[in-house]
């Protein structure tokens, strides 16, 4: 049923899960102002966007099994290159409610939800999620449904329909077709082990989605990873096979990540290498669910890339931390050209009070000589951030 453009179906369920989570009193309260502010600017064009949310959450026990989290949020966005810079937009980001018993726990409603890589799904989502801990490891299962996250929240981008959706403006008079992510369906079996043989830490887990639009594009992950400590050192190993289905042709995709990390005192280092298969070569396009960027200025899809990054962090006083991100990126394009180059990227952190953080940061891309794709232009990014938290 659509009355006045939208889907009034979405809408209800929404307000139902407002209703009935605003009638539990809550033992903890929170409350969280988030503000965005950066300039990009590729060649002679110039982006500048303003990025601001304020977070309202309550949670606490009912009993001594069941619990329960709930936050909204009041976004508000601007781009200068939108013929509509303005955006508005509420949104119900938690709505969860979870029972413990003995060796597990189930949360129903909206809640987080991350995958052994944490690049395939990750974010927030509607369902179910059931966990048992036993001594073979902690096994577990969940449901999930995603056409009723605000599109913005979910960042599903698999198809290039679904970029367009996600790019457009939200219009008050149809939130039915502008409002919501695609509608997809997500099931998940994992399994965790945290200490094989004393140290090594491993992870599996089988995802499949499933597509309720008209584009039907079907995927199944099979994610494996490691991790092993040596006191301040850690090893990070894992990888995804991927199937994809779409117009009756089923293709495979790989991903895999490998990560080195060193913490000593007041400092720490980092190297990441990253691949997923592209357009080119004779594998298929790797497509996550969640769509997340890569990078801090080049910000690319994960899709048909090859990352090389290092980060070095250091406390330089008591409320004052540095990072710097230099890195390196080759990436299949559509066209089938190559783009790569270097990023250099440095961050600070300063946090007063642990209530309060300001961020400060800003880097430069830099293409390599000779891309294929015709991607010769410099990228330059200045970003400036801000928190309040409310306990």
């Amino acid at each position: 049923m659509k009355i006045a453009g939208y889907d009034m179906r979405r809408l209800l369920i929404c307000s139902l899960l407002t209703v009935l989570c605003s009638l539990v009193s809550a033992y903890d309260f929170e409350l969280v102002l988030d503000k965005r502010t950066s300039y990009t600017r590729t060649g002679d064009e110039g982006v500048f966007e303003l990025e601001g949310a304020l977070v309202p959450r309550v949670s606490g026990l009912l009993g001594d099994n069941w619990d329960y989290a709930v936050s909204a949020g009041l976004n508000y966005e601007y781009e200068n290159t939108r013929s509509d810079p303005w955006m508005l937009f509420p949104e119900l980001i938690e709505a969860g409610l979870f029972f413990s018993f003995d060796g597990g726990r189930l949360s129903m409603g909206r809640s987080f939800y991350r995958d052994p890589l944490g690049f395939i799904v990750n974010g927030y989502f509607d369902g179910a999620h059931v966990s048992l801990d036993t001594q073979a490891g902690i096994f577990s299962a969940a449901a999930w449904y995603t056409g009723l996250i605000n599109k913005k929240r979910a960042s599903i981008e698999m198809t290039e329909t679904e970029r367009q959706h996600n790019n457009s403006a939200i219009a008050y008079n149809d939130l039915g077709n502008t409002y919501f992510a695609p509608n997809r369906t997500v099931i998940a079996l994992g399994w965790e082990h945290p200490h094989v043989a004393r140290y090594l830490r491993l992870e599996a887990s089988l995802l499949g989605q499933f597509d309720f639009t008209n584009q039907n594009l079907h995927s199944q992950y099979f994610i494996t990873k490691m991790t092993l400590p040596f006191e301040s050192f850690t090893v990070d190993l894992g990888g995804c096979f991927s199937l994809v289905q779409q117009s009756g042709r089923t293709e495979t995709a790989l991903a895999a990540e490998i990560g080195l990390g060193w913490v000593w005192q007041n400092q720490g280092l980092s190297f990441l290498a990253r691949y997923s298969s592209g357009y080119k070569g004779p594998l298929g396009s790797f497509l996550p669910l969640t769509t997340l960027t890569q990078g801090n200025v080049f910000n690319s899809s994960l899709t048909g890339l090859t990352l090389f990054s290092l980060e070095y962090s250091r406390r330089l006083l008591g409320t004052l931390s540095l990072s710097l991100i230099p890195a390196f990126y080759i990436s299949s394009a559509d066209s089938g050209g190559i783009v790569s180059g270097t990023e250099l990227f440095g961050r600070l952190i300063w946090s007063p009070f642990s209530d309060i953080m300001f961020t400060l940061g800003s880097g430069v891309y830099l293409p390599s000589p000779g891309n294929s794709a015709g991607n010769d232009k410099t990228i330059w990014r200045v970003e400036l951030g801000f928190v309040l938290a409310f306990f």
